[in-house]
């Protein structure tokens, strides 16, 4: 029986979603599709029959580098499910040994300093437009009537709330690599 479950993940909680997958397959409920927005197919069957790694490609899934990436982690014995935006699903059964896409600290760190760099455009994206809103209804319009005001300070309450919400996910991915990275320095 095929069951679809609708849940949002922001893009620095990738660990979670991972996480999360992969309790699904322990409880018998492998990931068969993903779509955008947060749209994740589920086929019953043996729990614990399949182990879910994700990973956010350097450039889009259709892209020929991304297309051979795909390909040659198909070639390890997984099995691509699809992508959201720049992240791709795979699975793997896990009696065909380990699966893990990430063979290094560095590369796991290379995967965080993707995630940083969308996270960083986004987070400018939105103070770019937090600062467009402003500047059109605070400073072009100055001679406003004070109740003419309230419509912009409640409309400038999102804007503010979703960059800051974008550059406490920058923190959190950057905190990440900086553990990383103090791992690979524990190491050498």
């Amino acid at each position: 029986m095929r069951r679809t479950v609708w849940k949002p993940f922001w893009l620095w909680d990738f660990d979670k979603e991972e996480a999360w997958l992969n309790e699904m397959a322990s409880a018998g409920l492998h990931i068969t599709g993903v779509s955008y927005p947060f749209r994740f197919v589920f086929e019953e069957g043996m729990p614990g029959a399949y182990a879910v790694k994700l990973e956010m490609l350097d450039r889009w899934p259709s892209h020929p580098e991304s297309v051979r990436y795909i390909r040659f982690v198909e070639e390890t014995g997984a099995e691509y499910i699809g992508s959201i935006v720049r992240f791709v699903y795979f699975r793997k059964k896990t009696d065909a040994g380990g699966f893990d896409l990430f063979s290094d600290l560095d590369s796991r760190i290379r995967h965080l300093n993707r995630i940083l760099l969308m996270a960083g455009f986004l987070c400018l994206l939105q103070v770019m437009n937090t600062v467009n809103f402003f500047l059109r209804f605070f400073v072009r319009w100055p001679d406003l009537a004070r109740e003419d005001m309230a419509v912009p300070m409640v409309m400038l309450f999102p804007l503010v709330a979703m960059a800051a919400l974008i550059l406490y996910g920058f923190v959190i991915v950057a905190l990440k690599k900086r553990e990383l990275k103090k791992d690979r320095a524990l190491h050498e």
